[in-house]
């Protein structure tokens, strides 16, 4: 019945759904499968931004409905971030809305700005919901190059000279997901002046601001002068301050994006429940030892699995951002694809990554492997790698039983 749905049609089965049920079914079996498939932080929320929760979820007066937009001090300090982080002066009133994390924030301003026929300009690979959220919308994506170089630059230029109609918005995600590359501010000024030359809205995606292991530190494309005339960015607490399953995020930028974006929500939801906004309040305007303990911590995992990988002859990129290794496949392997290649290291290794095939057609001569275990199930991973590059022939996968629909990416 399905197929009867426009919006269903153009949505691609999805291509995690064969890994996860070969998952479901080892762990049936009881075998011991590391899980560095989903980018879902595994470590807890700090104790105040939990005890904040406490405290406010006493209050029965913050259990009603909520602010959709998101509470004033919660909008005040999300404007303090940006002050001392990036330099860059928020309206909290006109410039600042809070989300159910970006992800919902993202595919309702792709509802709001976007129309069926609107060309959207998405990098490939990145992200689902730069994509899907558009696609949901009606509009038609085209792909452009993901690295944040003249490549990119020079795919911007083709596009608007030859999409009918011209662009309507531009999607930038730095630190990627799932790539690990960063963009430096020059960059961001070409893509600003780009923008503002072409009459293009610019979204981007910084949900992994604060996962960066150098002295090169990602900015904001808000520290460009004038970028607020044609970008909003999009930030969250997922990853900073592992709040994942919390799903507080926000947008922040062009008065008439946040203007849009507010409107739709206002229709569709209440804001997330009072005491959530409150914690987030906390941990913005808290103490951020924690941030550096995190930064840390995903450091540490790394450096012992690039390092591992690298011993075991998988030749891989060191990310220098954000909490995931792109992996490109072995040359003995690239002939399977990334779901072929991501069920044999499931069958044979023991390790679950997600298929590179997931971000984007261009992704698919990689696969993602997220730092989400401790380094002892991290080493373990390794252990199982190793024994499967060492002993195996890239022969032929046995094919498992048809896996069901499963719901689009959620991290």
């Amino acid at each position: 019945m399905t197929e009867e749905f426009h919006r269903i049609r153009r949505l691609p089965p999805y291509v995690f759904a064969e890994v996860n049920q070969a998952k479901a079914s080892a762990r049936a079996a009881a075998e011991d499968i590391v899980d560095l498939g989903m980018g879902n932080p595994d470590s807890p929320t700090p104790p105040h931004i939990v005890a904040k929760l406490v405290e406010a979820v006493q209050n029965p007066d913050t259990h009603g409905y909520s602010a959709s937009r998101g509470i004033p001090g919660l909008r005040r300090a999300l404007a303090g971030y940006y002050a001392r982080r990036f330099n860059v002066k928020l309206d909290p009133e006109t410039e600042v809305v809070a989300t159910l994390g970006s992800k919902e924030g993202l595919a309702n301003l792709a509802a709001a700005i976007s129309s069926p026929g609107d060309t959207i300009l998405v990098p490939n690979p990145s992200y689902p919901i730069h994509q899907f959220g558009f696609i949901i919308a009606g509009a038609s994506v085209r792909s452009i190059p993901h690295t944040p170089d003249d490549e990119m630059l020079q795919a911007l230029d083709r596009a608007v000279r030859h999409s009918v109609p011209k662009p309507t918005a531009l999607i930038v995600n730095f630190p990627s997901n799932p790539t690990g590359l960063m963009a430096g501010l020059d960059f961001y000024k070409e893509i600003v002046a780009f923008a503002k030359r072409h009459e293009i809205f610019v979204l981007s995606d910084l949900a992994y601001a604060e996962l960066y292991y150098g002295d090169k530190v990602p900015p904001s494309i808000l520290e460009v002068p004038g970028a607020k005339d044609v970008a909003v960015e999009f930030t969250s607490m997922s990853k900073t301050y592992n709040m994942a399953g919390w799903r507080m995020g926000f947008a922040a930028g062009n008065p008439r994006l946040i203007a849009a974006l507010t409107r739709v929500k206002s229709y569709l939801d209440y804001g997330a429940f009072t005491p959530i906004q409150v914690a987030s309040t906390a941990a913005l305007n808290g103490p951020q030892d924690c941030i550096d303990d995190m930064r840390r911590l995903y450091r540490e995992r790394r450096d012992v699995l690039v390092k591992g990988l690298k011993q075991a002859g998988w030749d891989v990129p060191v990310p220098e951002a954000g909490m995931f290794v792109w992996a490109p496949i072995p040359d003995r392997y690239k002939h399977l694809g990334s779901v072929e290649f991501s069920k044999l290291l499931l069958a044979r290794a023991k390790v679950a990554v997600a298929p590179g095939l997931g971000f984007g057609e261009h992704g698919d001569s990689h696969v993602r492997i997220a730092m989400v275990e401790n380094t002892h199930r991290i080493r373990q991973a390794l252990r199982g790698i190793r024994a499967f590059l060492a002993t195996d022939n890239g022969g032929p996968v046995t094919e498992p039983a048809a896996a069901p629909a499963a719901e689009l990416v959620k991290e």
